[in-house]
């Protein structure tokens, strides 16, 4: 499987992105929306991710400032790594707040792991950023950091968006905090709040589509969590989860991402790809009136579309939690 940034259906971030920070349909290979099997090609969506990333470009930054003042003004990162990297838009946002730590990128799609890649080189930060191509949760495991089996070990583990699509969540954390040097932090990326874009009444169609939509999303989301390899029941309490797998100082933030209307094309850009992966996820989901109306959002023509209309915005809220691993005299 290959976690590095959310999926399901194009909804926000309810249960989940990475670095897009919102939902499209199925983020693995095997990952069903619906009834259906869908197996997508990353390299397709590469663009996409991206893009969802770029617009989070603030938050994130001002993430890795915030994580910088958990781990201390004396602390020595030395080490980061990026577990479920994608495109590896935060990969190079860490690597420019840490300047002094190596940052390594782990995915399990070899093309995002090239754009990591070459976004690193385009920054000035190829001599920083190193990839490594691994399946998760197989892939975890301290090694020694120089290469061969495991990941190594370091002072800062960020992961969005990633946990939930293993089926043993709880067991993820686990091994993340496993590979985390005593006194570092280990900064997890799920839940918040759905992804909103529209009016509650958008002038075609019946008022409250985004609820139905929300109702689409969490049953793809129930469904894509059952049908995970090893797949196990466990309360989303993720301040306690971080608790049981050995971390100290346990805590959480949120930030926003706040785009008033009217858009920008590349947000509304954005919004379009994301509804027309819903669109194809949700077909046996929705109504045939929800189904009319997103083909007019979907419309590049219709002055109701979402590439076109005055009232669109793009407005979620993504939580964060740390957790710091436990240096001798708290073991």
């Amino acid at each position: 499987m290959s976690p590095h940034s959310d999926s399901g259906p194009a909804h926000g971030n309810g249960h989940g992105h990475g670095h897009a920070h919102a939902h499209a349909p199925g983020h693995d290979s095997g990952h069903h929306s619906g009834h259906h099997s869908t197996e997508l090609d990353w390299d397709v969506m590469a663009t996409q991710l991206e893009n969802g990333a770029e617009l989070q470009l603030p938050g994130l930054r001002r993430t890795a400032a915030h994580l910088g003042e958990l781990l201390g003004p004396s602390a020595e990162v030395r080490r980061i790594l990026d577990i479920g990297s994608g495109p590896g838009v935060m990969t190079c946002v860490l690597a420019e707040a840490f300047a002094g730590a190596e940052t390594l990128a782990v995915d399990a799609t070899p093309g995002l792991l090239d754009r990591t890649l070459a976004r690193a080189e385009k920054l000035g930060l190829g001599d920083r950023v190193a990839v490594r191509h691994a399946e998760l949760p197989e892939g975890l495991g301290s090694g020694d950091g120089t290469g061969g089996d495991g990941l190594g070990t370091a002072d800062l583990i960020w992961s969005s968006k990633t946990v939930h699509h293993l089926g043993d969540q709880q067991g993820a954390l686990n091994a993340l905090a496993g590979v985390l040097r005593p006194g570092g932090v280990l900064a997890v990326t799920e839940g918040g709040l759905p992804m909103r874009f529209l009016p509650r009444d958008i002038g075609i169609g019946r008022p409250g589509l985004q609820a139905r939509l929300d109702a689409v999303h969490e049953h793809w989301f129930s469904v894509m969590r059952a049908e995970l390899p090893g797949s196990t029941p466990v309360v989303e309490d993720w301040p306690a989860m971080l608790r049981r797998a050995g971390l100290s100082r346990v805590g959480s933030f949120t930030y926003l991402l706040d785009l008033p209307a009217p858009l920008g094309a590349t947000a509304r850009a954005f919004l379009h790809t994301q509804l027309t992966r819903l669109r194809e996820a949700a077909s046996d989901m929705l109504d045939a009136d929800d189904l009319d109306t997103l083909d007019v959002l979907l419309d590049p023509e219709a002055q109701h579309g979402i590439l076109r209309r005055p009232d669109a915005f793009l407005l979620s809220a993504t939580t964060v939690f740390t957790g710091v691993g436990r240096t001798p005299l708290e073991a």
